[in-house]
């Protein structure tokens, strides 16, 4: 069963009011009744609750706090997607399939070699559905939180921000040298050390060569990810797949 999103305002000493479209999912799809328990997390706290249905209703579904359980379902490594704008809705699968592996957020990123080109209405709703699909993979993956999908921005934003995290990788299919393998190997050291990485991916036509300078001048690791040149949206899958086991998983 997916976990049920609320806000801290939902949430009344130990009862919980669910509304919205999860109302309807879990009267007509889930087809809960009452008395049946289901898995509810607070977005704010990333509490999480086993709670039992009381009441139905058409707008709202009211719930009892049954107990609070632990949750170890976040990484203490947080690693944040900076996508370059890609085609059609290759973002979406980027999104859905990065929040599944654990993404700590998603910024979209205007670049060079982006066919997308969004007006600022469109960049709102686009937001506002990408939001959506973070919010529905979180719920299906169990995730105490759900991944925040930033404002997009432009390469100067992305510059500027790099001196949050401590380790920034820019996967590039010009660079031959360097691998994902060893600059995780720098950090591997701290087992119990949170850390902040940013993963930096091209569009369909890749990194262009000046934003490549202006990244390595804010010491952005280049690296490759081996002979074969992935598609834009599977290189956000690879990455955070292997980040996770090498860091998470010891």
């Amino acid at each position: 069963m997916p976990k049920f999103f609320v806000t801290t305002n939902q949430i009344e000493g130990k009862n919980i009011i669910i509304q919205n479209e999860d109302v309807n999912h879990i009267k007509n799809v889930l087809r809960a009744k009452i008395d049946d328990t289901i898995d509810i997390c607070d977005s704010i706290t990333s509490k999480n609750y086993i709670c039992k249905i009381e009441q139905i209703e058409d707008k709202h579904i009211y719930c009892h706090i049954v107990e609070e359980i632990e949750s170890h379902v976040e990484s203490h490594i947080q690693v944040s997607i900076f996508q370059g704008l890609p085609k059609a809705d290759k973002m979406e699968l980027v999104i859905q399939k990065s929040v599944e592996l654990g993404a700590y957020d998603i910024t979209p990123v205007e670049m060079k070699r982006c066919v997308v080109k969004l007006n600022e209405k469109d960049k709102i709703k686009k937001i506002q559905r990408w939001q959506k699909i973070s919010e529905g993979a979180a719920k299906q993956s169990g995730r105490d939180r759900i991944p925040i999908i930033k404002p997009i921005v432009n390469i100067n934003t992305l510059c500027k921000n790099m001196k949050e995290y401590d380790l920034v990788l820019v996967a590039y299919e010009n660079e031959k040298i360097n691998t994902l393998k060893q600059e995780l190997k720098k950090v591997k050291q701290d087992k119990n050390k949170e850390l902040k990485i940013a993963v930096i991916i091209g569009p369909e036509g890749g990194i262009d060569k000046e934003e490549i300078v202006k990244f390595e001048e804010q010491n952005a690791k280049i690296i490759t990810l081996g002979n074969r040149i992935l598609r834009t949206e599977t290189v956000a899958l690879n990455m955070l797949s292997i980040i996770m086991y090498e860091l998470e998983m010891d």
